[in-house]
């Protein structure tokens, strides 16, 4: 799940960042005014966590956001949302950008770990947990992911964290090696987002690799927020999309299309701008252009 955000949990789920980098292919996660983000939690303040908010936002990765803020007009609009950026372990926020921050883990063992080491930034609002069927993910965890986001999720809700979970749609290779039809038909078989959301604070939906077509981005994303929302209609949902994921280009129309077309079903998108890695091997180039033209007018 490649992906930045800016004060983002609300961003996140208030989502009021733009969600850049969790994942750089499966996923790597604002536009209503929030001009004052709700202070952050700390990771030593207890099983007292801080209330998630509503406000429309983006989830967002560290360099995203850094790129985005780097256009006038796109700071000036984005400062309006809630914003969460969203760090790989070792990173620090970036200076002077209100947004909260959400730390990114593809290993609960390791998310774990961090938390009860108080290895994380100052003020960390959240965990964010991603699963996937890729080698940075441990197989065993692979195998029972929801097990492994309820432990996490009690470590992080023991310290006073907000937890997210972005379960990618390559897990039902997995755990449905057989299943027929669709990826994402058999990832919502196996009802993951929904086992997932009882102990999670948010989810994020990997829908990015359906953004070229707005049908199939709203039937899935739909489909995960009635699981979710059944299980727990108190979590927060930020829905995924990338400016340039593996395969034909993609358009800043296209991306648009997509938030029209779910707005009013999630609280919030993860903006993904992602590089070729070792996360997305086969990524097209990093389009920080597209997300900054997305952000001005989403």
């Amino acid at each position: 799940m490649t992906v930045v955000t800016a004060r983002a949990i609300t961003a996140a789920l208030g989502l009021a960042a733009i969600v850049v980098g969790t994942s750089a292919c499966s996923s790597t996660a604002r536009s209503d005014s929030h001009t004052n983000p709700p202070a952050r939690s700390t990771t030593t303040s207890g099983p007292s966590r801080a209330a998630l908010t509503d406000p429309f936002g983006w989830l967002m990765t560290r360099q995203v956001i850094a790129e985005v803020w780097s256009d006038s007009a796109a700071r000036r609009r984005l400062s309006a949302s809630p914003i969460d950026e969203l760090l790989q372990p070792g990173q620090q926020p970036l200076v002077g950008v209100p947004a909260r921050t959400v730390e990114s883990f593809a290993s609960a063992a390791e998310l774990q770990s961090a938390v009860r080491e108080h290895a994380l930034p100052a003020h960390t609002y959240a965990v964010l947990y991603d699963p996937e069927g890729w080698a940075f993910t441990p197989i065993s965890e692979q195998r029972n992911p929801v097990a492994a986001a309820v432990t996490a999720a009690a470590t992080a809700h023991a310290h006073g964290l907000q937890f997210f979970v972005a379960p990618g749609l390559n897990l039902s290779t997995v755990l449905s090696p057989s299943g027929r039809g669709t990826r994402e038909a058999q990832f919502l078989s196996l009802r993951l987002v929904g086992q997932m959301a009882r102990s999670a604070d948010a989810v994020e939906l990997q829908a990015q690799s359906l953004e070229r077509n707005r049908r199939a981005y709203r039937s899935f994303v739909t489909a995960a927020a009635a699981q979710a929302r059944a299980a727990n209609p108190e979590v927060h949902l930020i829905a995924g999309l990338s400016t340039n994921p593996p395969g034909a280009v993609v358009t800043v129309s296209e991306l648009r299309d997509d938030i029209r077309a779910t707005r009013s079903t999630v609280n919030g998108y993860w903006l993904n701008v992602p590089g070729a890695g070792a996360r997305c091997p086969t990524c097209n180039a990093s389009r920080p252009d597209i997300a900054i033209e997305l952000t001005l007018q989403p």
